[in-house]
């Protein structure tokens, strides 16, 4: 969205209104579960004692009550869980970041080459529109990032017809830190690692926030330069991924990946910032709604020999696997993407010898687990998935 400076102020009023409110609810939620019917209500008595709520849109505020909602449940769901979790909080200036218009109150035109978004009580607000909208809107939600720019998502209903799978076309794919993606097909993909390049920008921009004094505007222009190269890295991370992600959709048709203990793993102080620049989880989510992706256990994935089954332990620091019984030598990378496509056929019941697949014919046996995800994308004829 590219707002002028009227329609900036309008929009960030909106988000203060709507924190208002907010937070004016949270003082009922504390004490007690409440009903998304008693906080509309609570809202039409709100309206009746502050009556300049009335010159804001009516369901936008509604969807403060369904968010509110949406949480109080989450936290009654963790808790049945065994999770530990404290009460929801109120939200401090500038934290509260979007609103939603649902069902009315929005609408998109095109002005000779402009396209523009028409929001109740806002007006028209001019857009630049990322893919054409298709189907039936459904509702629009507005968020202003922490360097300022304002966006849109759009949510549609779409009739999607699903597509066939085929277990043919499949992979396994091995994540890492010097390799982000090696997958059983030999492809390898290096890892960008985009905070690594931003290190030295960070520290700078971080030392001048350091000299300037608290509460002064340096200060907030410099916090603000500060927010700017975390939004880049965080758009060029994003733009990585969902490129890679989107060339092995299209690609293949089942994707087998280890199920990685992501939260042990980052105990490590030498490798935490490397492996949280990567992105894994992220990744792993863009598969899992782009195409069907399926997660095996990641036990001896690395150590097992990809053609005879032989155990060669190997630290971190060797790149190289070496079987010193059948002699195969290859990358450790590619030898346990190979391993996690093979458990991932034989979870699914595939025939491991047919030639259709491109895999090494002397296999070792493998026991099966419990397939966490299920995506989207999958055959309604194959009856191989289990929740």
């Amino acid at each position: 969205m590219y707002p002028n400076p009227q329609q900036q102020k309008r929009l960030q009023n909106n988000l203060d209104v709507c924190r208002w409110v907010y937070n004016k609810f949270v003082e009922h939620v504390q004490n007690g579960f409440v009903s998304r019917n008693d906080l509309n209500y609570m809202l039409t008595e709100l309206k009746q004692q502050e009556s300049w709520l009335y010159n804001y849109h009516a369901k936008m505020l509604q969807m403060i009550s369904t968010k509110l909602d949406a949480a109080q449940k989450s936290i009654i769901e963790l808790n049945k869980k065994g999770y530990k979790v404290g009460k929801i909080g109120f939200v401090k200036y500038d934290q509260y970041r979007t609103f939603t218009y649902n069902q009315s109150g929005y609408k998109f035109e095109k002005h000779g080459s402009v396209n523009l978004l028409w929001l109740s009580k806002i007006g028209y607000i001019e857009i630049r529109k990322h893919r054409e909208i298709n189907g039936h809107i459904k509702q629009v939600i507005v968020s202003k990032s922490k360097s300022g720019k304002w966006h849109t998502c759009v949510t549609c209903d779409v009739d999607v017809v699903l597509p066939e799978i085929h277990l043919s076309e499949s992979v396994g794919i091995d994540v890492g830190i010097k390799n982000f993606v090696y997958d059983s097909d030999g492809f390898v993909t290096p890892n960008p690692l985009n905070l690594k390049k931003m290190l030295k920008p960070l520290a700078r921009i971080q030392r001048k926030i350091a000299r300037r004094k608290i509460g002064s505007q340096n200060r907030k222009k410099a916090i603000k330069f500060y927010q700017i190269i975390h939004e880049r890295i965080r758009n060029r991370r994003k733009d990585f991924l969902h490129k890679l992600s989107t060339k092995y959709a299209k690609k293949y048709d089942v994707v087998f990946v280890e199920r990685l203990q992501k939260l042990n793993m980052v105990k490590n102080h030498f490798l935490v910032r490397k492996i949280l620049d990567s992105g894994w989880g992220t990744f792993t989510n863009m598969l899992d709604y782009k195409c069907m992706l399926i997660e095996v256990t990641a036990k001896n994935t690395t150590v097992d020999c990809s053609r005879c089954g032989n155990a060669v332990p190997k630290s971190l620091a060797v790149r190289i696997h070496k079987c010193n019984i059948c002699g195969l030598m290859l990358d450790r990378d590619h030898n346990a993407s190979i391993n996690i496509l093979k458990k991932g056929l034989e979870i699914c019941g595939a025939d491991l010898n047919s030639n259709c697949l491109n895999i090494p014919q002397e296999l070792r046996e493998v026991t099966s687990v419990e397939i966490l995800r299920v995506s989207r994308k999958q055959k309604n004829t194959i009856g191989f998935i289990r929740r």
